[in-house]
C-alpha cells in the first residue's frame, strides 16, 4: 500500500511540476514574441511606473520574508519556537497577499516590456518572474492534491523565496542603487 501511494505522490508531484513548467514557458514566449507596449502602471504620488512597480516588489518581498520565517515556525524547523495557533492562517494570507501584490506588477513587466534579454541582469529577472509564476502554479496544485511527499511543499515554498529574492535583486535594489530611495 505504501508503495503505490508513493507512486501516486510520484505522480501528482511530477503532474504539478510539468503544468508549472508549461506556465512559465508559456508566460516567457508570451513575453517574447508579443509586442512590448511600455505602458506604464502608475499610482499618484509616484514619480512613475518603474517607482511603482519597485515598490509594489517591496511590499511582495516584505511578505515572502514573513511567508520564510512563518513556515519555518509552522513546520517546527526554528529550535524552541512552538507554533502559535494563528502562524498557519498567517502563513496562507500572506501567501495570498503577497501573489496577489505581484500580479499587477508581472502584468506589467509581461505585457509593458516583455521577456527581455540585452543584458545579464534583465535577462535574470526576466527568468525568474516566469520561474516564480510556474513554481506557484506548482505548489497551488500540490496544496490541492493527496499524495505529495511532505518535503515536495516546503521544497516548492523555498523556490518561490529563491526566485522572489531574485527578482527583488534584480529590479528593486537596482532601482533603488541607481536611484535612491524614491518615490
Amino acid at each position: 500500500m505504501a508503495e503505490q501511494r508513493d507512486g501516486v505522490g510520484t505522480a501528482v508531484a511530477l503532474g504539478a511540476v510539468l503544468v508549472g513548467a508549461a506556465v512559465a514557458v508559456g508566460l516567457g514566449v508570451f513575453g517574447k514574441v508579443h509586442e512590448p507596449r511600455y505602458f506604464a502602471l502608475d499610482i499618484a504620488g509616484f514619480s512613475g511606473g518603474v517607482a511603482v512597480k519597485t515598490w509594489l516588489a517591496c511590499v511582495v518581498f516584505v511578505l515572502v520574508l514573513g511567508q520564510l520565517v512563518s513556515g519555518l515556525v509552522r513546520y517546527g524547523r526554528i529550535p524552541g519556537v512552538a507554533a502559535p495557533s494563528w502562524i498557519g492562517p498567517l502563513h496562507v494570507w500572506t501567501g495570498r497577499v503577497a501573489v496577489l501584490v505581484s500580479a499587477p506588477v508581472a502584468v506589467h513587466c509581461g505585457y509593458s516590456l516583455g521577456f527581455q534579454s540585452y543584458e545579464p541582469r534583465v535577462l535574470t529577472h526576466s527568468v525568474f518572474g516566469c520561474f516564480f509564476y510556474g513554481v506557484f502554479v506548482a505548489k497551488t496544485l500540490l496544496l490541492t492534491r493527496r499524495g505529495p511527499a511532505s518535503w515536495v511543499i516546503p521544497v516548492a515554498g523555498g523556490l518561490m523565496f529563491a526566485s522572489c529574492t531574485g527578482i527583488w535583486l534584480t529590479s528593486a535594489l537596482w532601482f533603488f542603487e541607481h536611484n535612491g530611495l524614491t518615490f
